[in-house]
């Protein structure tokens, strides 16, 4: 005989859906209850909401998540860096609109990585609807920009051909990977899909994949 305390917990489903926005496909990742306090997960670079794919089922039960894919990455649509700026300001504006899509007028946020710079912008548009803030690598300083950045950096006020192939290994597959074992005591505990998943959407045609080539 099962008891409460020894039966399963259930999981709540996830739903995997696009919205248009700005004549974009928005891929997202919807769980929970729709009455449920709402959590905000926004991704990290190299990867998408691929990344809350084990926390979404464990939380789903208590909170509504909503897990976005910003443009240009995994299956949100990559539109041409002409046409778009692929800057920190319209992912939170595109957030922003899918939260108003979905009728969500509170919520806390999850930030890791690039979901900091975007979320605290987004928290700076409406800081009324803001309940929380959990931040995983978000510097919102200078000074927590370390040694690391100096590289890039450069690219940033001179655009060159030759200081854009000075940062062109952040985009290569040892970068990628290193990402996930860097600090990591026990390789055995990590999935190589995560990464290889990460590798394929930068390498997706329509990216630069070369320091001073053309886009393909």
């Amino acid at each position: 005989m099962t008891t409460s305390a020894t039966a399963p917990k259930k999981q709540s489903a996830v739903h995997y859906k696009t919205a248009h926005i700005d004549d974009l496909d928005i891929f997202y990742r919807d769980a929970g209850s729709q009455d449920a306090p709402v959590i905000l997960l926004l991704h990290g670079f190299p990867t998408s909401s691929n990344m809350f794919r084990n926390l979404i089922p464990r939380l789903a039960s208590s909170f509504r998540l909503i897990a976005p894919d910003y443009p240009g990455y995994g299956q949100s649509n990559m539109p041409d860096h002409k046409s778009f700026a692929y800057t920190f300001e319209n992912y939170a504006k595109i957030v922003d609109k899918l939260l108003q899509q979905l009728g969500i007028g509170k919520y806390s946020m999850y930030l890791m990585d690039y979901g900091a710079p975007t979320g605290y912008r987004l928290a700076l548009m409406h800081p009324e609807r803001v309940q929380a803030l959990i931040v995983q690598n978000g510097n919102a300083y200078d000074e927590g920009l370390l040694k690391f950045w100096d590289p890039i950096k450069i690219y940033w006020k001179d655009a060159t051909p030759e200081n854009r192939a000075s940062i062109y290994f952040l985009v290569e597959p040892k970068s990628t990977r290193w990402q996930y074992e860097n600090g990591v005591s026990d390789l055995t505990l990590l999935d190589p899909t995560t990464w290889a998943l990460d590798q394929i959407g930068l390498d997706r045609p329509g990216n630069p994949r070369y320091p001073d080539g053309p886009d393909v």
